[in-house]
Order: structure tokens, then sequence, then C-alpha cells
């Protein structure tokens, strides 16, 4: 069986630099890289990742906390963060709050203090003062991915303007009745993401001298079919209905469009739909929407982790990298949106 010196007498390089090139803890070159992996590959030799940690302090794990993977945002969050760790050779261990405290209890003051990860990305959680000193207490590098934490590298789209684009879009088409559908209280926690989105709503609206109507006011749960019973008692209204509507999620825009088919209205000629998210199926709707890349976010989450690991190049990475930062959205016109019937 092949050992670590046999690699080293094989590639022409120290044990040392097998162990950096391997573990990819350190700087070794490119070259040094490649005939370290073509030897380790012909020898079939596999660096034992429990000697490497103890030998560089590492485990190679990142922790992600979130509360639910059943959604499609986190569901992407999540692939996108474990194909980059993947691909740095990283191993991710995963806590699902559930959306219970006693399980987010359970996280922080247990789980995440076993001194078995090297760094952690929270998503769409808002941290208390007592949880932020218990993560800063073992001294792991933190990331938040999907809002504002104070002294936390921070990534997030920025939830007022995507909904204030997004109204914007369908002002400019000439509507002025234009109806709202977000998240029901129980979802309104942590950032209050639907909050935000509600705000540039109403924002753009007052820019545009257009009056909100509280009745056009919905909230669901997220889901198409929560949507789809909201929409369609919306439109069934004898005392008239909107000629548009933003959603805050992709799914929920699913669940309108097939509200207003099923009453017989055209889309997007007696109505026109919005979303935000960017989903797979969007194009499948032809649904207008504002993607925000969620898989992108998690590759992001953890490159930025890396850096601050000094896995990314920077010397210093607290003083190089950006504490708060726009993850960047992209506007995506499809059929569902259109100016309103005349008359």
């Amino acid at each position: 069986m092949a050992s670590i010196k046999d690699v080293a007498l094989r590639a022409g390089v120290s044990v040392a630099t097998v162990s950096r090139a391997l573990s990819g803890n350190g700087k070794v070159s490119a070259a040094s890289r490649e005939a370290v992996a073509n030897a380790a590959k012909d020898l079939g030799y596999v660096l034992s990742y429990n000697a490497s940690s103890l030998a560089s302090g590492r485990s190679r794990n990142i922790g992600i906390v979130m509360p639910t993977v059943s959604r499609w945002y986190y569901a992407n969050v999540l692939q996108g963060a474990t194909q980059e760790l993947n691909e740095r050779g990283y191993d991710l261990t995963l806590y699902n709050t559930s959306g219970e405290q006693r399980h987010r209890d359970a996280v922080f003051q247990d789980l995440l203090m076993r001194q078995r990860l090297d760094a952690v990305i929270t998503v769409t959680l808002k941290l208390t003062d007592p949880e932020l000193h218990q993560l800063r207490s073992v001294g792991k590098p933190l990331v938040a991915l999907g809002g504002l934490l104070p002294e936390v590298q921070t990534i997030r789209v920025d939830d007022f303007n995507i909904a204030s684009l997004a109204t914007e879009h369908l002002v400019s088409l000439g509507h002025t009745d234009i109806a709202f559908l977000g998240g029901a209280d129980a979802f309104n926690v942590d950032f209050k993401l639907p909050g935000a989105r509600l705000d540039g709503f109403e924002y753009a609206l007052d820019q545009a001298d257009i009056a909100v109507n509280p009745q056009w006011l919905l909230d669901a749960d997220f889901t198409t079919a929560g949507a789809y019973q909201k929409v369609r008692s919306l439109l069934s209204n004898p005392r008239g209905r909107p000629t548009a509507l933003l959603c805050v999620s992709d799914e929920m825009a699913f669940g309108a469009i097939m509200a207003a088919r099923d009453l017989g209205l055209s889309l997007p000629g007696d109505f026109s739909v919005l979303g935000i998210d960017g989903h797979e199926l969007g194009e499948l709707f032809g649904l207008t929407t504002i993607a925000q890349h969620p898989a992108a976010q998690g590759e992001a989450a953890v490159a930025r982790i890396m850096e601050l690991l000094g896995e990314g190049g920077a010397e210093d990475p607290a003083q190089t990298l950006p504490v708060d930062e726009f993850f960047p959205t992209e506007f995506v016109l499809r059929t569902s949106t259109a100016p309103p019937a005349a008359g």
C-alpha cells in the first residue's frame, strides 16, 4: 500500500508539499499540485483526512444552517453550496432548524459548539445577540446569506429594490390597478423579506401617484396551491379586479396564472402576472420575473468562506472583503406581462 512518502518521491516534492496539495491547506504551485495529483492517482493513494485534520487543525467541514430545505430557494442555495464545497474538497454538515425554536436552540447551543466545523453559513436567519456571541466564542468564520447581520460578512439581494423594479415594470406598461401577493405573517420572520418586498411595491406605486388598494394586498404560504386559492377569489370579485399582480415568489405566480386561466382570462391580455425568484419552470409558464439565482448565492457564500479561511488568495481577508454585499439579480422578460386591455 502506497504511503505519502511514496507519492512525494514519485512527484519529486517534499512530504509537506504532498500534504498541502492534497488537503488544499497552504500554497502550492499549479505544477506541483498537478504532479502530486498524478502521482497519487498512479499509486492509488488517498490522503487520510483524520491525519490531515490533526496536522492542520482543520476538519474541512462547513456547517450550513437554514430554516427549511423543502422550499425552492433553500434547496437551490444548498445545491449551489454543496457543488462548490465538493469542488474544493470540503464536506458539508446541514443544520435544518425546521422553523422551530427548540431545533434552533439545539443548533446554536450544542451542535455548532462541538468544534467539528471550520466555518458556518447561515441562510435567511437573523441571529440574536446570544447566537452571534456563541458563534464568535468558538472563533469560526461566519457568512450570512439573505440578510444583514452586524459585523458579519453578508451576501443578500436587495428585496426592496427588486419589488420596486417589478412594480415599475407593470406601471410602465400602463397598469394602475395592481395587486400584490406576499407572504403570510408566519413567513415574515427573521429578516422580514416579504415585508421588504411589500415596502418596495408600495414605494413604486407612490412614486407613480397610484393609490394602493388595501383589498388587493394578499398573502399566502409561498406555495402554488395556496396562491391559486387566493388569486381565484380575488379575480372572482364582481366589484372589480386588478389588471396586474406582483407575486413575491415564482411558485405563487404559477398558482396565480393557473387561477386566471381557469376563470377564462387570457394572459397577458386580461391579466398580467410578474414573479420574483427565477424558478426553472418560469419559462414553461412564460413568467416575467426577477431572477435571484439562489444556487449562485450558495456558491458565492462558500467562496466568501474560503477567502475568510485564507484559501481565496487574499493576504488579509478581513481588510479586503466587503462586509455587506448585494448579490446581482436579473430582470427576465417573458410573455406574462403586457399593457392592460383598452377600455
